[in-house]
């Protein structure tokens, strides 16, 4: 009997596995809850962040010449690819990861600008990445635009007031799981954030075939290519978007090989010298940069230091 009461009070082995498992699960899970509950107040927090901007006065021109310019910058800035061929909005991302981002629409139309909208506004937008409640834009690449020219800045503005009305809904902007917490743990900065607000100085370059002034191009290219161009992981893509490529000589990239020839047919194109197809995440717009543009962006690249792919 007492062997066997011995060998009925022995504890099973399932049952102490049980009785660390069951805990340690429930653990796992209000840690996991936790982080989540993070995540949601710091990526809310940062977005609902205000900043107060003293906006500098630009000149806004009137007539065909300066409206004519604002649209070629539109067009080939990046503004038609995050807000439509109408810039009255479009999808930019519907990723189940980062979420679903539209551009708004600009157009006076039912559910674009209101009719107050400023131009003291829009450079708001434009340069420091705030909207007119002083909060930071999702997504809005003020990091290419903060040293606009004031006369490109102008000439912009022009064309976005003389914009056909389109009547249409300015879409979403909800952050997925992945952009939450990308933003929350810092990885993911609005362009506010970068900005140093006080400190910008717009450009004053010419329009030229130089470097100078192909610098000035190329600062609608860093956002997916990085501040030294180097390309690699795109933070504010979908993980499906492939890395942005190495614009750089180093062997990591494809232009040391190229021609100024080859580098504008594959602007123009979107196709790259050996007859491959670019990524679609490349704007084709870019291929509408006049000749003086693609010379000076050429002449730039050209200078650039060779850097790894990625190392931005």
């Amino acid at each position: 009997m007492r062997r066997g009461e011995r060998a009925g009070n022995k504890a099973h082995p399932m049952n102490r596995a049980t009785k660390i498992f069951v805990p340690g699960f429930a653990l796992l899970v209000v840690a996991g809850i936790a982080f989540g509950g993070w995540i949601q107040w710091q990526s809310h927090r940062r977005l609902a962040r205000v900043y107060a901007i003293e906006v500098a006065a630009v000149p806004v021109p009137a007539g065909a010449e300066a409206v004519a310019r604002g649209k070629h910058l539109a067009t080939t800035r990046g503004c038609v690819d995050c807000h439509g061929a109408d810039l009255a909005g479009a999808t930019v991302i519907d990723d189940g990861a980062m979420g679903r981002i539209d551009g708004p629409n600009l157009t006076r139309g039912a559910g674009g600008l209101p009719a107050d909208y400023a131009d003291s506004d829009f450079v708001r937008a434009i340069r420091h990445g705030v909207n007119r409640e002083g909060r930071g834009l999702f997504l809005m690449p003020s990091t290419d635009y903060a040293t606009l020219s004031d006369a490109d800045m102008g000439a912009l503005i022009a064309h976005l007031r003389v914009l056909p009305a389109v009547d249409k809904p300015s879409g979403p902007v909800k952050p997925g799981p992945v952009a939450r917490t990308l933003l929350a743990t810092g990885r993911l900065r609005l362009a506010a954030q970068e900005i140093q607000h006080a400190r910008i100085k717009p450009s004053q370059v010419a329009p030229a075939a130089n470097a100078d002034y192909g610098r000035y191009v190329a600062a609608s290219c860093t956002g997916c290519h990085g501040s030294n161009l180097s390309g690699g992981k795109i933070a504010v893509g979908p993980p499906t978007w492939p890395p942005a490529s190495n614009l750089t000589p180093h062997p990591d990239g494809r232009l040391g090989q190229w021609t100024e020839a080859d580098f504008v047919r594959a602007l123009r194109t979107h196709r790259r010298p050996d007859g491959s197809e670019i990524s679609p995440v490349m704007p084709k717009t870019f291929g509408g940069l006049d000749e003086i543009e693609m010379k000076a962006l050429w002449a730039y690249l050209r200078t650039l230091p060779p850097k790894p792919l990625g190392k931005r």
